[in-house]
């Protein structure tokens, strides 16, 4: 059965700003890998028909031991649809020869505008089983928080 995840935060700014920031190669190194985590892309194409390739590293692997080497994660992301200012969907493969993390994992970014400012919506569907709900859950928020220290200062 397969499983799927669904973090949301409310940023003080703009959508477009917002939209931005989750289509741009420098801003996404800087808040998209979680607490703990540092990010490298080994190929950035952010279009529609796309695709990357990220490699996350832990800062202290030794409670975190890798999906793809003992202290990193590398996934292939293509990029399946693009609505500019609206919707970002992606398809994950992560690069483990364990197999609970094989499959593609699709996730959705969502910005919409509030009152406030952007709500931004992230649906990850069909989540590998070896990706632990709780682990999942920790990082996904990471990384929403990161989005808001990188838009708010």
């Amino acid at each position: 059965m397969s499983r799927t995840d669904r973090a949301s935060l409310l940023v003080h700014v703009g959508r477009d700003e917002t939209f931005a920031a989750l289509t741009s190669r420098e801003a996404l190194l800087t808040w998209l890998p979680p607490h703990g985590m540092h990010g490298r892309f080994e190929r950035f194409d952010m279009r529609e028909g796309g695709s990357y390739r990220l490699v996350l590293t832990y800062d202290d692997p030794t409670d975190s031991p890798g999906k793809t080497s003992a202290d990193s994660d590398a996934s292939e992301v293509r990029v399946a649809r693009i609505v500019p200012g609206e919707l970002i969907v992606q398809e994950v493969d992560f690069d483990s020869d364990d197999p609970t993390f094989h499959g593609t994992m699709r996730m959705e970014w969502r910005v919409r505008s509030v009152a406030e400012g952007t709500e931004v919506e992230l649906t990850a569907r069909d989540v590998p089983e070896g990706v632990r709900a709780r682990d999942h859950a920790q990082g996904l928020t990471s990384s929403l928080a990161n989005l808001a220290a990188y838009l708010e200062p």
